[in-house]
């Protein structure tokens, strides 16, 4: 797994799941919560996983009988996504590698994993760990941000990294939205061997009623707070203080309304 996926250690899971959840992922986790919850699956692993925020709507849509694997490659943030499930709820949480995952052969019907495949470094060992665990006919459901363009609270922050460090920005905020090509993202998917591919793009006009809390999230709920700390002489709370200033210039006063832009994808196990 990538050296960026692995850092979401320390503080980072709670200032993600707080800061970002609300704004960039509860939305489109609603959508491949409900996506998943029509395919009648009897046994669901989710990949990257996270602080459970797309588990939490899963676990909701599912039938209770229905198994319900949660990995991530990071415990930390798998701590986090178990604090929000009860004793008698059906969830198992497991650290685990989307490239070599500890499972059998065709051991789920559905495969659902949300801004996660971005991290892969190999995306179509990733598919191919995905075709192997699931059985003939099963489905995966992901999806992948659009352009830093089409989601510009990703470019705001990345502006600011620059302005702070013009001779080696940040790079953090590139990784996510590196995935946009949804031609290449189906010739990876066909090289994996899997089939019945389709894309669906959603767009969305998010209000963001807590600027502050959002501005915390992306600079302190992942690895760019560790990119501004290994490059030494900024305080990492200026540079929020900074971005908080580039929202506002962008976007207008709190609270103020952003586009966002992803793609879902389902693919099929022959």
């Amino acid at each position: 797994m990538s050296e960026v996926a692995s850092q979401f250690v320390g503080s980072i899971p709670e200032n993600y799941d707080g800061g970002l959840g609300p704004n960039i992922f509860h939305d489109y986790g609603e959508d491949l919560a409900r996506r998943a919850g029509t395919t009648g699956a009897a046994s669901v692993l989710e990949l990257a996983g996270g602080t459970g925020i797309v588990s939490r709507k899963l676990r909701d849509v599912l039938a209770p009988d229905v198994r319900l694997v949660v990995t991530d490659l990071n415990p930390p943030m798998l701590e986090v996504a178990r604090s929000k499930f009860g004793d008698g709820e059906r969830v198992e949480f497991m650290p685990a590698d989307a490239m070599d995952l500890p499972f059998d052969d065709a051991a789920f019907d559905l495969i659902v994993c949300q801004f996660g495949v971005m991290f892969f470094p190999d995306k179509i060992v990733s598919y191919q760990e995905a075709a192997r665990v699931l059985k003939p006919g099963g489905r995966y459901i992901f999806n992948v941000w659009g352009t830093n363009a089409a989601n510009p609270f990703s470019q705001c922050a990345y502006d600011v990294g620059a302005r702070f460090f013009p001779d080696d920005p940040p790079g953090f905020y590139l990784v996510p939205f590196s995935y946009h090509d949804l031609q290449a993202v189906r010739a990876d998917l066909q090289a994996a061997g899997l089939t019945a591919i389709e894309h669906e793009t959603i767009t969305l006009r998010k209000t963001v009623t807590d600027v502050a809390g959002f501005a915390r999230g992306i600079v302190f709920g992942n690895p760019l707070i560790e990119e501004i700390r290994q490059r030494d002489g900024v305080d990492a709370d200026e540079f929020l203080k900074a971005l908080i200033a580039e929202f506002d210039d962008r976007f207008g006063p709190e609270p103020f309304v952003m586009p966002l832009e992803a793609t879902v994808f389902t693919a099929q196990r022959p």
